[in-house]
């Protein structure tokens, strides 16, 4: 028998409503065995907005915590010794920043910041194509993810500088090839940014640094087959393009956070065997085993969980870990051959498609063919799930069941109190009056400086922080130097060869237009920050493929956008995407504005993460139609939105 292996660290991810708020969640599960901290910024944190901007109205500590400047750092991580601590922060866009911040909070502590550990994920390419969080054009975003690699390395060394996540990927539709290529392609194009910027000598000790944060699905005994691909095909490109002789630092390390997307809202508590199996996917082959494990909570497809529910996924974590004897042995699956067999198909299936993104030039290059592939692989998904090829127990079979006893008076989820965006906003302003603000001006300027001028941003960013300036100020900054950026949405304008179980709404679509005198049109919004865009996407391909004309201009529109769209394109019907939480102001400002506007009789449907009362709530403005995560039939919807069209064609015109 092998020595016994240590542990994965234990984490969840958690931030919410307040740098104070989540302090006390993170103190609570440090006590009760967590091993590592795993931070959730909200949306505005995210994107590069402070709490106040208009495009935050709604989103502010939603889903996750709001950092806006120096001040909410500290209290994040008060009385949490940081140099004791391996912290991971879900950042990206503004991975400099919040990387910044905690650096500067570290050094107020005393902490040797040779000895931080811990990840930021700072992919960005991963965000154009599924997360949507982006700031930046992808250019000068690559520049600012070299920037933090580099600084860490020469100061951090212990710090993982980039998770290349693969994460969103899987929940926008791809399929484990495609997991496995978009990944390493995008490892690939960092690595070939950095590759100048340091010794040759030194480079192996960096490329040692790159992690990879990766989703494990339900079909654990591929997803286990496509861990130990990426093992593989990582070493073969480190020791191939990259010359790294030293196995160390060829070793894929990565986390891990399992599948959120395969949760379900009908029969909820099967989430929790949906966890464990996925769990296992990632710690079964110790070839291939996480490095830290992050799960879910069993009702995170109803809305936000509250701390005992974290605490539920957390405990499954400490029983495979402390009480089975899983890491007693070594390789469970070395010289299978049923294994060895998949993990060749998939690592084949990789190569190809890397191949093919290197003949476009490279992942920068290929992220609107990407994005269209996604699109398409999870309008394949959606169509086997209608179907019933692929089998969703509770949702599209084995249907009848008990009322869930875990979902009590509290509807089973945590609320942000409405309150504590008012208060968030109280303190920035009050932090703002409180600064020198010459001191922030002036290393606000320095900072721009260093932008334009190519070099490293990382202490000019870090000076910014310690001078008191914000988020909003410090995106402002890259914003007025790099430009900003709108991603593809992946939807093409051309109709699919998708006809099965279609003809139907084809024909009430044409006969609909005829009435109408016009092809009937569907304008897709998404208000807010939310950039979980795969529901809007899939919503506007099946709207195409049944014939009708659709606009989707893509996530991050104002609802006065969304309002003045709907008027120049005169839509027959407007759809609502929004799954962060923000459904209620956001939606209520779009129903005001249509109504102002003279557009009141145009029928709005709603999609997202959207509980019983809220969804009254809905109703109650005049919204027409509410969907959720159980409302999986698209065909279901597209004739929900015809007969809403049909009931008024005279008005819709």
């Amino acid at each position: 028998m092998a020595q016994k292996d240590r542990p994965w660290l234990i984490r969840t991810y958690a931030g919410h409503s307040t740098a104070k708020e989540s302090n006390a969640l993170y103190r609570s599960n440090l006590s009760k065995g967590q091993t590592g901290l795993s931070v959730a910024f909200d949306l505005p944190t995210q994107t590069g907005y402070d709490s106040d901007h208009v495009l935050a109205r709604g989103e502010v500590g939603k889903v996750g915590v709001p950092v806006c400047h120096l001040g909410d750092m500290r209290m994040l991580f008060d009385q949490i010794p940081l140099e004791q601590m391996n912290t991971s922060m879900t950042i990206n866009a503004t991975a400099p920043w919040l990387l910044s911040l905690y650096i500067a909070v570290a050094e107020e502590q005393g902490a040797d910041i040779g000895k931080l550990q811990g990840t930021v994920q700072n992919d960005l390419i991963k965000e154009y194509l599924s997360r949507g969080t982006y700031v930046c054009p992808p250019k000068p975003s690559l520049r600012m993810i070299a920037d933090v690699a580099e600084y860490c390395y020469r100061h951090v060394p212990k710090w993982n500088p980039m998770n290349v996540c693969s994460y969103h990927l899987q929940e926008a539709g791809a399929t484990p090839e495609q997991e496995l290529a978009v990944a390493l392609a995008t490892a690939i194009a960092v690595l070939d940014e950095l590759r100048p910027r340091v010794a040759a000598r030194d480079f192996p000790a960096l490329v040692g640094r790159i992690s990879f944060f990766v989703n494990a699905g339900i079909r654990f005994v591929t997803e286990m087959c496509k861990m130990r691909a990426f093992v593989d095909l990582w070493d073969e490109i480190c020791r191939e393009r990259y010359g790294v002789e030293d196995a160390k630092y060829r070793r894929f390390r990565y986390g891990v956070q399992v599948n959120s997307l395969g949760l379900t809202e009908p029969q909820p508590e099967n989430n929790v065997y949906r966890i464990l199996l996925e769990m296992l996917a990632v710690t079964l082959s110790k070839k291939a085993r996480a490095r830290a494990v992050q799960l879910p909570a069993w009702n995170e497809a109803l809305g936000l969980p509250r701390p005992w529910d974290q605490q539920w996924s957390m405990r499954m974590q400490q029983i495979l870990a402390y009480e089975t004897d899983l890491l007693e042995y070594d390789d469970l699956f070395d010289g299978n051959p049923a294994v060895d067999a998949k993990v060749e198909a998939l690592k084949e299936g990789a190569r190809a498609e890397l191949a093919n993104l290197e003949s476009m030039g490279g992942a920068i290059s290929a992220i609107d063919y990407m994005k269209s592939r996604l699109v398409e692989s999870n309008s394949e998904r959606m169509a086997r799930v209608e179907s019933g090829e692929t089998v969703v127990v509770g949702v599209n079979r084995f249907t009848t069941s008990e009322p869930s006893p875990l979902v009590g008076e509290d509807g089973g989820i945590m609320v942000v109190d409405p309150a504590a965006e008012q208060a968030q906003i109280d303190r920035l302003n009050a932090w703002r009056r409180d600064r020198d603000e010459a001191k922030v001006q002036a290393a606000l300027s320095e900072l721009r400086a260093a932008a334009s001028e190519g070099r490293n941003i990382m202490e000019p960013s870090i000076a910014a922080a310690m001078a008191g300036a914000t988020t909003g100020e410090w995106a402002y900054q890259m914003r007025a130097v790099h430009g900003t950026y709108r991603g593809p949405t992946g939807v093409s304008g051309a109709v699919s060869n998708r006809t099965e179980g279609l003809d139907d709404l084809r024909e009430a679509v044409d006969a609909v237009s005829r009435r109408l005198g016009r092809r009937m049109k569907l304008l897709m919004g998404k208000p807010g920050l939310d950039g979980h865009s795969n529901g809007a996407e899939q919503i506007a391909v099946r709207a195409r493929d049944v014939g009708m004309d659709i606009v989707y201009d893509g996530i991050r529109m104002t609802p006065e956008e969304i309002v003045n769209a709907a008027i120049d394109e005169q839509a027959h019907v407007l759809g609502i995407s929004v799954l962060s939480g923000s459904h209620i102001p956001l939606v209520r400002e779009v129903m005001e504005r249509l109504r102002e506007a003279g557009m009141g009789h145009v029928p709005v449907i709603v999609g997202g993460i959207i509980p019983r009362d809220d969804a009254r709530r809905l109703t109650e403005m005049g919204v027409a139609k509410i969907y959720t995560p159980k409302d999986f039939e698209l065909n279901v919807i597209m004739m929900d939105m015809i007969a809403l069209v049909d009931q008024k064609p005279v008005a819709a015109q």
